[in-house]
């Protein structure tokens, strides 16, 4: 037995950057926190593919070290009760009977499936924004699966899973399709929360091509898998939900008058609804690049505008030779100890790519003395100018928010809280640097077995 009774929860967390684990005792005490890189496939033109296999191996070494780092904490039998997997939105794989890929899954920002997308009939065009709340690009998972239907692959006998319920699947769960995760797909009428049946038609799948939708928090069964250390093996399983929504949970309700603001890889911003906006206004959101989809919170709905700083920003480093914490860290301070607006010519730096329906990310130096710093505040500006533009068209649906909570892996650099404070209202921080982990590891608690009348006894 444990010699500590507190019971343990995990939250996964599949993002475009890494792959998380955190587990957390059920009171919210956050234990450990494990990460490695998303094993992404970088090919020619920008495309960028995950292949299945891979992803398990890394996960199984990600829990692998997980649980060795519990052994150190806790007794040898310490273990985790309940798992949730939260993730990016998009990206998936198809899976035939056995549940095994039949494909690679393609990365939310490869700029595949445009082409296909060019050739849908127009009646299906015009309804799109409308009917599913999001624009109609390369980003949305239809068109992966147009791109890969019109690339050979039979779809009919295949199932589409978004990554964390795919995952939660190979871990021996349910296959399900949960709401958030489905708004993010082209696939789901957000008036009817069905399928949409002429796009399924278009894709010449039926509507078993979707599991069953179901909200998230579900329980899908317990961890069985071969693959999984003895500490997860047994772990009641659930899907969290799209990662940036369950970031935006992870610290309570959000008031509907507030930006939440998670800059990952994609920096999203999202608005909180008690109820959910009509056809014309999803309509012209989308038009705008802003999404109006289903939240993790069951019954509620979220407006969401994306830029691809977050991408942009880690290109800028790379290209700079940092790959690590202490270099981040470095550089932030030379950023932040210059002027925003830089010391150089305007136009020695031009920065491209942040819009969500431009493929393209670019970094253009014109001038000379350009040095790290003023690249990456060139990149925030670029940022700024593009929230700017969304911020204007949310507030044409929606009152205008009187604050901000600003969270991700990039929040806690000052170069980047004096930039958003320029254009979003009253910015906080949040203190937490794992939103996503700890919001999955809430859901996971959810499916605790109330012990309160046994510990009474």
């Amino acid at each position: 037995m444990r010699s500590d009774s507190r019971r343990l929860v995990a939250g996964l967390d599949l993002g475009s950057t890494a792959v998380k684990a955190l587990v957390m005792d059920e009171d919210g005490t956050q234990l450990l926190v494990r990460q490695r890189p998303t094993p992404w496939r970088d090919g020619p033109g920008g495309t960028t593919e995950l292949d299945a296999e891979e992803l398990i191996a890394q996960l199984r070494r990600l829990l692998h070290e997980a649980a060795d780092q519990l052994r150190t904490q806790f007794s040898v039998g310490a273990a985790v009760e309940a798992m949730a997997i939260s993730g990016m939105g998009e990206t998936g794989f198809l899976v035939d009977a056995h549940g095994g890929a039949a494909a690679q899954g393609i990365a939310w920002f490869d700029p595949r499936g445009q082409g296909e997308l060019d050739t849908i009939p127009p009646r299906l065009r015009s309804e799109f924004a409308g009917r599913t709340g999001l624009p109609l690009g390369a980003q949305v998972s239809v068109a992966k699966l147009l791109h890969l239907r019109d690339g050979g692959l039979e779809l009919r006998k295949l199932r589409w899973l978004n990554l964390p319920e795919f995952v939660a699947a190979a871990m021996g769960g349910r296959q399900v399709s949960e709401y958030s995760l489905a708004s993010r797909t082209g696939l789901l009428d957000q008036d009817t929360g069905q399928p949409w049946e002429e796009m399924l038609d278009y894709l010449a799948v039926g509507a078993e091509f979707l599991p069953p939708l179901v909200d998230a928090g579900t329980a899908l069964g317990e961890a069985s898998a071969d693959w999984l250390p003895p500490a997860f093996a047994g772990a009641r399983l659930t899907v969290a939900g799209h990662d940036h929504l369950v970031s935006a949970v992870a610290g309570g309700a959000i008031p509907e008058d507030r930006y939440h603001v998670s800059m990952g890889t994609a920096e999203v911003l999202l608005r909180v609804l008690d109820e959910p906006l009509p056809f014309e206004a999803r309509e012209f959101l989308a038009r705008c690049l802003i999404n109006s989809v289903r939240h993790v919170v069951p019954g509620r709905r979220v407006v969401v505008a994306g830029v691809k700083t977050g991408l942009l920003m880690r290109r800028a480093l790379q290209l700079c030779g940092i790959s690590d914490r202490t270099g981040r860290d470095q550089l932030d301070e030379l950023a932040y100890a210059l002027p925003l607006e830089g010391r150089l010519p305007q136009g020695a730096i031009e920065v491209r790519g942040a819009r969500n329906d431009d493929g393209v990310l670019s970094l253009t130096v014109r001038g000379d003395d350009v040095s790290p710093a003023e690249l990456v505040n060139a990149v925030l500006r670029h940022g700024n100018d593009e929230i700017e533009h969304l911020l204007a068209a949310m507030d044409k649906v929606l009152p205008p928010a009187a604050s901000t909570l600003l969270t991700g892996g990039w929040a806690g650099m000052r170069s980047v809280q004096r930039a958003r404070a320029r254009v979003l209202p009253d910015v906080a921080v949040s203190h937490r640097d794992q939103e996503t982990g700890y919001g999955a590891a809430l859901v996971a608690a959810r499916l605790l077995p109330d012990t309160s009348r046994s510990q009474a006894v």
